[in-house]
Formats: structure tokens, sequence, C-alpha cells
């Protein structure tokens, strides 16, 4: 399942050269991780408090800069979970600017709780699988709906 969101750059986000300080890239990606999973049917809240996790922390980030956007532009932002491990998941935002790729990110993040055994701790936990399930299914409807039927 592909979430497709629209960024209009503000001049909060750009550095005194009006292009895009790098971090603020991260906090759009990490914005559209969670409308990725409300596209899917999980408000965030609702996510934490039905699976008694404490998020999906980031773990590895890279990021690939290409062009610049600036202050005023709109870029679009697709985002999709490139794969689904035990615990972990992998997801993919790539930033369009002008239709032309800007930024590229992949980030893997964490399922995770507080430990049963250390509270002051935090430790992974198995993804579950309706949650692995309802991706799977919301996928296969995009493809389907991307299908044309030539009439006859």
């Amino acid at each position: 399942m592909t979430n497709r969101k629209t960024i209009h750059i503000e001049w909060g986000d750009c550095d005194p050269a009006q292009i895009v300080y790098f971090p603020r890239y991260f906090e759009y990606f990490d914005a559209c991780t969670t409308t990725l999973f409300q596209k899917a049917g999980f408000s965030k809240p609702e996510m934490l408090k039905t699976y008694g996790i404490i998020g999906i922390p980031v773990v590895d980030l890279r990021a690939r800069f290409i062009k610049p956007s600036r202050y005023g532009e709109d870029v679009v932002v697709e985002s999709i979970i490139t794969e689904w491990r035990r615990s972990s998941f992998c997801v993919q935002h790539k930033l369009f600017k002008d239709e032309v790729l800007a930024v590229e990110c992949l980030e893997t993040r964490v399922w995770s709780a507080v430990s049963a055994i250390d509270p002051k701790k935090i430790e992974s936990r198995a993804v579950p699988k309706e949650v692995i399930k309802r991706f799977t299914v919301a996928a296969r409807g995009e493809k389907d709906r991307k299908t044309v039927t030539p009439k006859a």
C-alpha cells in the first residue's frame, strides 16, 4: 500500500538560503509514516492502546538528498512499507518536487513496548499478524484498482 501526501514548504522549514533544512525532511517522513498507518486503519492512539506498545521508533535511517526544496514549493511524499520482519519493518519515502525525485529515505522501525521484566527498559515485540495482513490486503486492493480491463 502506497500513501501520497502533499507538503507545502513553509518559511520555518528553511535555512537562511531558503532551502529545506535537512532535519525537517525527517519530520516530514515521520508524519508520513503515521499517515500510512492511518490509511491502513490504524490511528496512532488506538494502535498504542490496542497493541500495548509505546510506539514504532526509528532504529536505522538512510537518506539521499538529490534536489533541494525551497520555501513556498509543494512537494509530494510517497511512502510504502517495503519489508515486514518479525518485530521490525522498513518504510521507504520518496519525496518528489515537480514530479522529479528530490529526496529518498529508508527507515527501519521497531514495534516496541515497555519490558515486562524491567519497566525502565524498552523491548521489541512481534508485529501482530493482523497489522501486516491489513497492509497486505490494502496493497492488493490498490493493485486491483490500478489494473484496467479493456472494454470489448
